[in-house]
C-alpha cells in the first residue's frame, strides 16, 4: 500500500522518467546465488539462501522448510553461479536436545529422520520422527536394507498407513519380528506376502489405520479385569484396556503375552502404549499363538490354506462373523485387498467369515 500511494502521487513526467530508468534494470544479469539452503540449519529473519537456482530471504525463524514451498521465505528471483545443492551435513541425533518440528538428524543406525513435532530429543525409532530420503550434495540416499529381512518395505508401510500415529514406527515393527521368526517367513513368496498383508490389514482395522494406540471407549476400561484369575489385577481395576496394534485387553491376556515375551505386562501394562517394539510384539503374539474365538491362529489360517476370513474369526469372530457385522468384515476385506495389491500379489480365496 505504501508503494502504491507514492506511485499515485507522481506526475506523468516523473512516472515516465521512472519507467525509463527501470528498463535497463530488467535486462541486467541475474544476481549471484547465495549460500545453498540446508534443511538442517536454522535461519532467522533476513537470512539469504539459494535453492533450485533462485535466491530467497527468510521472513522469520525457520528450519527444515524448503524455499519455494513454504510461506516463511521471500522469493528474490533467479540467480547464477554458486552451489544450489546443500551438503549432507545434518547433525547427529543427541538425546536430551530440543528439536523443533522439521528438524532432520542422522541417527545411530545411519539413517536420517525428520521430526514430525517438536520434541526434547526422543529416540527417532520409537517416537514421532520419520525416516525420509532427501537430496543433498547431488546424491539421494536410499533406505539401507533392513536386517530383519521384512518383505514389506518402509515405503510400502508408509503407503499403507499415510496417516499413522508416529508411535507405530516401522523400525518398532521390524525390531519385534525376531520374537516370531515364522511370521511372513513360511511358505511361498505369495503366501508370505498374503500373511503380511493380512496382519497389517487387521491391525489397521483395529486401530483406525494405526492412528489409535489405546481403546477409545474409556467407559469399557474397568470391564477388563477378570478378578477370578489367581493373579488378579495388580495394576488396577481399569488398567487392562485395549492397547497396541491388536488392542490387547483383559488381565489374563496381558499376563499370557508378558509371559511369552519375557515382560511383566501384568504389573506394567502401560509398556504396550509406551514402547513401540513391545506394542508390535503383543500384536505378533496374538497373531502367531492365539486362536481367540476361532479354531486356529491367524498365522495358521494364512499359511495352511483357510485364508483371510479365518483370521477375522480368530480376532473378532463372535461379533463380526456369521452375519454378525458384515460391514466390519467387508472393511477388513477391503483393506486386505488394497494391501496385497501394494505388495504385488493376489488375495486368495475365502476372504469372508
Amino acid at each position: 500500500m505504501y508503494k502504491q500511494r507514492i506511485f499515485a502521487a507522481m506526475s506523468a513526467t516523473a512516472m515516465a522518467g521512472a519507467l525509463t530508468f527501470a528498463l535497463p534494470m530488467s535486462s541486467a544479469s541475474a544476481e549471484a546465488c547465495a549460500a545453498a539452503w540446508n534443511s538442517g540449519a536454522v535461519y532467522t529473519s533476513g537470512a539469504s539462501v539459494s535453492h533450485n537456482g533462485r535466491n530467497y530471504s527468510a521472513l522469520w525463524w525457520t528450519q527444515g522448510e524448503a524455499p519455494g514451498s513454504a510461506a516463511v521465505w521471500s522469493d528474490k528471483g533467479g540467480c547464477t553461479g554458486g552451489s544450489t545443492s546443500p551438503t549432507c551435513n545434518h547433525p547427529n541425533w543427541a538425546a536430551g536436545t530440543w528439536y523443533p518440528a522439521g528438524s532432520i538428524v542422522r541417527f545411530t543406525d545411519g539413517r536420517y529422520y525428520r521430526a514430525e513435532h517438536e520434541n526434547p530429543g526422543y529416540d527417532p525409532t520409537i517416537s514421532t520422527w520419520f525416516w525420509e530420503p532427501y537430496t543433498c550434495g547431488g546424491t539421494t540416499p536410499t533406505d539401507p536394507p533392513d536386517p530383519s529381512g521384512f518383505l514389506v518395505s518402509q515405503a510400502q508401510f508408509n503407503q499403507m498407513f499415510p496417516s499413522r500415529n508416529g508411535f507405530y514406527t516401522y523400525s518398532g515393527l521390524t525390531a519385534a519380528l525376531s520374537a516370531y521368526p515364522g511370521f511372513t517367513k513360511t511358505g511361498s513368496d505369495t503366501v508370505r506376502k498374503r500373511e503380511a498383508a493380512a496382519f497389517l490389514a487387521n491391525v489397521s482395522h483395529e486401530t483406525g489405520g494405526l492412528v489409535h494406540i489405546v481403546e477409545q471407549n474409556t467407559a469399557n476400561y474397568s470391564h477388563y479385569c477378570d478378578a477370578g484369575q489367581p493373579f488378579g489385577c495388580p495394576a488396577g481395576q481399569s488398567a487392562y484396556y485395549g492397547r497396541g496394534p491388536m488392542q490387547l485387553s483383559w488381565n489374563y491376556n496381558y499376563k499370557a503375552a508378558g509371559d511369552a515375551l519375557g515382560l511383566d505386562l501384568l504389573r506394567n501394562p502401560s509398556l504396550v502404549q509406551n514402547d513401540a517394539s513391545v506394542a508390535w510384539k503383543t500384536g505378533l503374539w496374538y497373531w502367531n499363538t492365539q486362536s481367540g474365538p476361532g479354531t486356529m491362529t491367524p498365522h495358521n489360517a494364512m499359511v495352511n490354506g483357510p485364508g483371510f476370513g479365518e483370521t477375522i474369526r480368530s480376532i473378532n469372530g463372535r461379533i463380526e462373523c456369521n452375519g454378525g457385522n458384515p460391514a466390519q468384515v467387508q472393511s477388513r476385506i477391503n483393506t486386505y485387498q488394497r494391501f496385497v495389491q501394494i505388495l504385488g500379489t493376489t488375495p486368495g480365496d475365502n476372504l469372508s467369515c
